[in-house]
């Protein structure tokens, strides 16, 4: 129930006169969203502050409940007085359907040839991502910063259905309408849901990217006690859809997702072991990753201002440039890295074998601590056995690939019509010798001619004694900390799985490519609309992993979905039309991870109304009065 202030011309004092009643929400057997009011509380003079009134209005509502007061000493005495007035009122009048604390009134006769399901819609992804959402402070820190709460609510809607349902701002509206509860989680009128309201507000959160990103970060570091000992930085592209000429972000360069026909742009991310974010940037497409540590580094010590010890920067070995690592020596940041550069000269700390240890899939892995002549980093040898079958696998693959085209060009000598010009068949073996640079040397071809400068015929062998490649799955670690246990130096670079698995939420679960959006406002607000989204789904995924819950973001979502709200009418023995609505029992899984977020397994209590008979009709017999009468 609420407060609502309603304003009448008063024809003695010549004025407009606020009055104030108690109403309440409810459905009725349409499914429609209507209210109601349950008492008139008149002008409220005695309560001049508006808190007061509105404290009333709660007061009144606890006890219909029967719910105690938790904070009774902010209550005062006139406060007190009228809840206890105009709640004898509205139970002796018999205003309420329910908070009457009456066995006897949840027993009911009813017709079940009546009973009727309908306005089903999935609550339980929903429902946890909100609770997410609230979790975070999310809803408080707007409120800080001066949003109206209408505002709140369709940011709370947009934010959750991203992260439930990824799809265009046109479908989010159909999907919000017709089969999701969101609304009647966030408060949101659905009717008043437009694709451009949608549009508008992620163009809003998005002047909030710096602020919002900072609180959030420091948010989940005070949830869950940590610390960012290591961060790790990579950097992601997506494409666009379209010529994009009004979109000066999005530019041509080298997609990640093989998509060289359409223009990319560039994200950059920061993240902590934990997958939570630390920093996001974007940059046009044809930046080179390289390029962009500097400034990424930059900006992170403006915004934590580190005064103890600086985090472990892990990165991949695109950005491990020499300029970028003197560049992190200049500011002080311990890093890890694979090394750019093929290592040859190098020799071991001690003569022991290697230390091996298994990955989380069971596979060897080998490691070892190595000098390199004229460097004064620490590096780690590591040789991955899984590693070696991947490459023979290529070799094999490239092998294959390599002699076909061979077979081709021999072909094209012996058909009618083909190549046959001695230099145009070289041309050719030229240029396949280029696109296989690593297996060609491994074959002897011979091109034989009549003399006159045309191929008759080619043939190829793969030489005898092909070389054992002793480098086989073999990479390196440099980094410029201290000596550790060798174990511990691959757990901390192998942790950079953690922003893979971001980049594939990102770009897959949540939807981020690719991006149709024309101009660069409305780009840079659909990828911080994917992040903001990414926050709700990281803090309910890094909940889970600590109770051993490992799923993927998309089959919680298909888990969640199993639970409904529906509305249930039925008419009881005096034809009145009663409608429930409430949340379907959790299954066992669904309650499983209620329990494990410790979040609530409904949404909200069921919400009952009643349609008395007498009163239906004679809003029947008032509305066929005025169409006779014309």
């Amino acid at each position: 129930m609420f407060l609502k202030s309603i304003h009448k011309y008063c024809k003695t004092e010549k004025k407009s006169i606020v009055y104030f009643r108690l109403c309440e929400s409810y459905r009725d057997e349409y499914g429609t969203a209507r209210q109601r009011m349950v008492i008139s509380l008149g002008r409220l003079e005695e309560l001049p502050n508006i808190d007061d009134k509105i404290l009333l209005a709660d007061r009144i509502n606890e006890k219909l409940k029967g719910s105690p007061t938790l904070f009774k000493s902010n209550i005062n005495n006139a406060v007190e007085h009228l809840a206890h007035h105009f709640y004898e009122q509205i139970i002796t009048k018999k205003k309420l359907d329910i908070g009457v604390s009456s066995s006897d009134d949840e027993i009911v006769s009813v017709k079940l040839n009546s009973l009727k399901n309908k306005d089903a819609r999935e609550i339980g992804a929903e429902s946890i991502s909100y609770q997410a959402f609230k979790q975070l402070g999310i809803e408080k820190y707007l409120s800080n910063r001066g949003w109206e709460t209408e505002h709140i609510n369709l940011a709370a809607t947009h934010i959750v259905s991203r992260a439930v349902y990824p799809a265009s701002e046109l479908k989010t509206v159909s999907w919000i309408k017709e089969n999701s509860g969101i609304c009647e989680l966030t408060g949101y009128d659905p009717q008043k849901l437009t694709k451009d309201k949608l549009y508008g507000i992620s163009k809003k959160l998005y002047e909030e990217k710096e602020g919002l990103e900072n609180y959030l970060s420091c948010c989940t570091n005070d949830l869950f006690n940590l610390q960012d000992k290591v961060i790790l930085y990579d950097l992601t592209n997506t494409y666009f859809e379209g010529s994009m000429r009004n979109n000066t972000m999005a530019t041509f360069g080298r997609s990640k997702e093989k998509r060289s026909d359409a223009k990319i742009i560039v994200l950059a991310v920061v993240v902590n072991t934990e997958g939570f974010l630390k920093y996001s940037d974007i940059f046009e497409g044809n930046t080179t990753d390289h390029s962009t540590l500097e400034h990424i580094i930059t900006k992170l010590d403006e915004k934590h201002q580190y005064t103890t010890k600086k985090p472990i920067v892990v990165m991949d070995a695109g950005i491990a440039t020499e300029d970028n690592i003197q560049f992190l020596k200049t500011r002080a940041y311990p890093y890890l890295c694979v090394s750019r550069s093929s290592i040859k000269k190098y020799k071991a700390v001690d003569e022991n074998l290697p230390v091996k240890i298994m990955d989380k899939k069971g596979q060897t892995i080998e490691l070892k601590r190595v000098n390199v002549e004229g460097d004064g980093d620490n590096y780690l040898w590591v040789k991955s056995h899984a590693k070696v079958k991947k490459e023979q696998g290529m070799h094999d693959l490239f092998t294959g690939r390599f002699e076909e085209g061979l077979r081709a060009i021999r072909n094209g000598i012996d058909k009618k019509g083909g190549t046959k010009k001695l230099d145009k068949v070289w041309e050719r073996i030229g240029r396949l010798k280029e696109k296989y640079a690593s297996v060609h040397k491994y074959y002897e071809i011979q091109v034989d001619d009549n003399g006159s400068g045309v191929a008759t015929f080619l043939s190829f062998k793969n030489k005898t004694q092909t070389p054992t490649n002793i480098n086989a799955g073999v990479y390196f670690l440099r980094t410029s900390l201290d000596w550790m246990d060798q174990k511990a130096i691959w757990t901390i670079y192998n942790s950079i799985r953690e922003i893979e698995y971001t980049f594939r939420v990102l770009k897959t679960d949540l939807d981020l490519r690719p991006i149709f959006h024309k101009t660069d406002d409305a780009s840079m607000a659909h990828l911080h609309l994917g992040l903001l989204a990414y926050w709700l789904v990281s803090t309910i995924r890094y909940q889970l992993k600590q109770t051993g819950y490992n799923h993927d973001w998309r089959e919680i979502v298909r888990t969640m979905n199993s639970q409904k709200i529906v509305t249930t009418t039925f008419i009881n023995e005096k034809d009145d039309v009663i409608s429930i609505r409430q949340c379907s029992e959790p299954s066992v899984k669904v309650r499983t991870i209620y329990e494990k977020l410790n979040y609530k397994p409904k949404p909200f209590s069921k919400k009952k109304s009643v349609w008395h008979t007498e009163e239906f009709f004679k809003n029947k017999h008032v509305t066929n009065q005025l169409i006779n009468d014309g």
